[in-house]
């Protein structure tokens, strides 16, 4: 006889893992069947990328310089405005304790002047103020609280001022961290890319670079221009003594440069102070044509002049050009040329 027992239901537990299986396996379907076929990038297209993120990893580094530029400015001023304070308190203690001398004297040759004993519990801007004060009290006494009274204002003053700079400091440190943090975020993705590459392709691309060093800081024709100043020449022959030393974001010399760090450190050579940035470096002078410049001017690069080096004659730049690659020579034309400044 055939049975009529019904069938047995799938518990509620499998049916729901069932389902949410399926769910997934036709969304990974899905999602397989819409993606695009991932593309390994070839070594030039890498190196493309790697080179905009070297400029724009650049374009960090000079924000990071200012930055690092106004901290170590204002920790300078901060730290005198410290040691001005700190005297200025001492002074005032004598100024105070002579006050003191003085009521002390007076109270020996018949009692303390009421005003002046009012003083000594007290701040004197109160009294100096009413006209009833100033007339119980002796010439001496006057020139000493008024004496008292400036240099309580201007140590007021000072504290008021190191406060706002110690403000103006942490912002700039705040500053200075997220943009070392967008450098090492740029190079570390142009390290990301580089990875990709096969080691063939990653030795052909380092032997590029290294012909570029060699050929563009060995073999350079420089012609005959002999134009520089007697300062411009001394700052072009420090650079030059600086060939093949690598760029390193950050550094002002003398082992590793970034860009405005070798032109402000071979200036440094030459007795001549000029700003760390090239941004600020721009503003150093008159602006110059290309077909003005002359050896060991300034010359600058990009709409937002973010790299800097210095002219060698001939069309040739001598700079720091970007990680990876050491102080070299370089055509003037490879990079967009803005203008040239005479320090």
């Amino acid at each position: 006889m055939a049975s009529h027992r019904r069938p047995k239901q799938p518990s509620r537990t499998r049916v729901t893992v069932l389902t949410t299986a399926a769910a997934a396996a036709v969304v990974l379907s899905a999602n397989a069947a819409n993606a695009a076929p991932s593309e390994k990038l070839g070594k030039d297209e890498v190196k493309a990328k790697v080179d905009k993120l070297y400029e724009q990893a650049e374009q960090a580094t000079e924000k990071y310089n200012g930055a690092k530029e106004k901290q170590q400015k204002l920790q300078k001023e901060i730290s005198t405005i410290q040691d001005n304070v700190a005297r200025g308190q001492e002074e005032l203690n004598k100024l105070r304790d002579g006050l003191g001398s003085l009521a002390t004297a007076q109270y020996r040759s018949g009692g303390i002047d009421p005003s002046v004993q009012l003083f000594l519990s007290a701040d004197p801007d109160d009294y100096l103020d009413k006209a009833s004060t100033l007339d119980q009290l002796s010439g001496q006494q006057v020139e000493a609280l008024k004496k008292i009274q400036d240099k309580q204002r201007q140590l007021a003053q000072e504290r008021a001022e190191a406060t706002e700079k110690l403000k103006d400091l942490a912002s700039t440190r705040t500053e200075l961290g997220n943009k070392k943090k967008e450098v090492q975020g740029k190079l570390a993705e142009a390290q990301k890319l580089l990875n990709t590459l096969t080691a063939k392709e990653k030795a052909a691309l380092a032997a590029e670079q290294q012909r570029a060093n060699r050929s563009s800081s060995e073999r350079v024709d420089l012609g005959n221009d002999t134009s520089a100043s007697g300062r411009a020449a001394a700052a072009f022959s420090a650079a030059q003594s600086k060939i093949g030393t690598p760029y390193v974001y950050g550094a002002s010399g003398p082992s590793s440069f970034d860009c405005s760090g070798l032109t402000s450190w071979a200036y440094a050579q030459a007795g001549v102070s000029i700003p760390r940035t090239s941004e600020a470096q721009a503003g150093y002078g008159a602006h110059l044509s290309m077909s003005q410049l002359q050896v060991g001017d300034l010359v600058f690069f990009y709409g937002d002049l973010h790299h800097v080096g210095l002219y060698a004659g001939n069309g040739q730049v001598l700079h720091a050009p970007h990680t990876g690659a050491v102080v070299r020579y370089e055509s003037i034309n490879n990079m967009p040329f803005q203008f040239g400044v005479r320090v």
